[in-house]
């Protein structure tokens, strides 16, 4: 399926955040699966969400990640689709993804730190979503 970047929905944009946040590392860990795979399940972003577009958005995000300037075209595509007030949302779902194996690594907090200045995240806030998605991750 050839699809083009208008048809970029903004939960396509949600899902491609979390796309790239669990491919930063070149690793995509069965945890961050899950917890992508439960957000799109539960999350209310994502009730009319149409899962046969999983494949293609995971591997658009990949393919654009192998490019040197990928990044920032997945950015520019996040952003024309997804509404600004859904970037905090954004912001929480890609913590939540970082945090799912139960711990953060470089290229992990380096994209966590992409997305937050892309999506104009406030310091603030961002320290309250990472905390949330910290307190949802610990074990015993």
């Amino acid at each position: 399926m050839n699809r083009t970047s208008s048809t970029f929905t903004a939960q396509d944009a949600l899902l491609a955040i979390m796309v790239a946040v669990s491919a930063s590392d070149e690793n995509m860990k069965t945890a961050e699966l899950v917890a992508i795979e439960r957000i799109v399940n539960h999350f209310p972003a994502f009730a009319d969400f149409d899962t046969d577009r999983i494949e293609w958005i995971s591997r658009t995000v990949l393919d654009l990640l192998e490019d040197p300037e990928g990044l920032q075209a997945l950015f520019g595509l996040v952003r024309d689709a997804l509404p600004a007030r859904l970037y905090e949302t954004a912001y929480a779902m890609a913590c939540d993804i970082a945090a799912a194996d139960g711990r953060l690594d470089q290229d992990e907090l380096s994209i966590l730190l992409e997305v937050r200045h892309e999506l104009d995240i406030d310091r603030l806030a961002a320290a309250a979503l990472e905390r949330g998605a910290r307190a949802r991750h610990m074990t015993l």
